[in-house]
């Protein structure tokens, strides 16, 4: 299973909100572009900065081409390499495996999915929590 999310400030400056994404397989082009257009329904189309690590898929020349086609809603800024301190969602990841997925031995990969999923309930539920995570890096709307 795999995972993806992404951290929100609220268009107004007040609070944060969290999507997140799961898959069976590993991310590449084609399934993050999926992610991606599910990030834009759950924006309801407003206008986004999107910053990502280096990972291959998010370099694609697939993605590159895609990118420049989404310039309307769509700014997308590199994370620095090596530090995941900046990144926002290795925040979260951490409270997930800290929380709902520590010392979990699950005896099927659903009861894994079902652990993650409460977790990321729980971090929506705690809304100071998704917000806490974008001050920890540093990220601000001001």
């Amino acid at each position: 299973m795999s995972l993806a999310a992404a951290l929100c400030y609220g268009s107004q400056g007040g609070g944060a909100a969290l999507a997140f994404h799961r898959q069976v397989d590993a991310y590449d082009t084609d399934s993050l572009i999926g992610a991606l257009g599910e990030l834009r329904r759950f924006l309801g189309g407003q206008k986004a900065t999107l910053l990502w690590d280096g990972l291959p898929a998010h370099r694609s020349k697939a993605m590159r081409a895609w990118l420049g086609r989404q310039r309307s809603w769509l700014v997308v800024e590199p994370l620095p390499g090596y530090a995941p301190e900046l990144n926002p969602v290795e925040a979260l990841w951490s409270n997930l495996k800290g929380v709902e997925l520590a010392n979990l031995a699950g005896d099927t990969l659903n009861d894994v999915i079902t652990a993650a999923e409460r977790g990321i309930q729980r971090i929506r539920a705690t809304h100071h929590l998704a917000y806490s995570f974008l001050r920890h890096s540093g990220l601000s709307l001001w």
